[in-house]
Formats: C-alpha cells, structure tokens, sequence
C-alpha cells in the first residue's frame, strides 16, 4: 500500500506550492532539478516546509484542494 502525502513548498520569492505525492523526497527533488510542476520550474529552489499523511489517493486529492482554496495567510498559519 502507498502512503500518500499533501505538502507545501516555499518558493523563491515566498511564494507557497501546494502538492501530493506518494514519494515526498523523490517530489522534492524533482521541483528543485526543474522536472516538477511548470510552476516549480521557474521559482526554484523550493524548500518543503510542511507535509500532512494521507491515507489514500482519493484523500490526498480532496485535501490538496482544500488547500489550494486558502488564502496566503491561511497556508502561512497553517505551516507555521
């Protein structure tokens, strides 16, 4: 069984990417080689500052949008 995880990326910049994986390390180093999201690509280096595990897919998607939805300061409370 997968374990799959939602997780949040500080960008260059301070910008905040939301995501889900189900191999966190391999994820993050793909963002920071460019392979990642198009997003990633253009505000690299990234730096995982908060993760949440998941027990499913289908649970990992439905958070990850639930978290696409806060605002800046929501994510910020969130990972602080």
């Amino acid at each position: 069984m997968n374990r799959w995880c939602v997780y949040i990326l500080r960008c260059t910049g301070g910008f905040l990417y939301t995501g889900m994986t189900n191999d966190l390390p391999a994820r993050v180093k793909k963002h920071n080689s460019g392979e990642g999201a198009k997003y990633t690509r253009s505000h690299r280096p990234v730096k995982l500052v908060w993760s949440e595990n998941i027990r499913s897919e289908s649970a990992a998607r439905k958070r990850e949008a639930e978290i696409k939805k806060l605002t800046h300061k929501q994510k910020q409370d969130l990972i602080a």
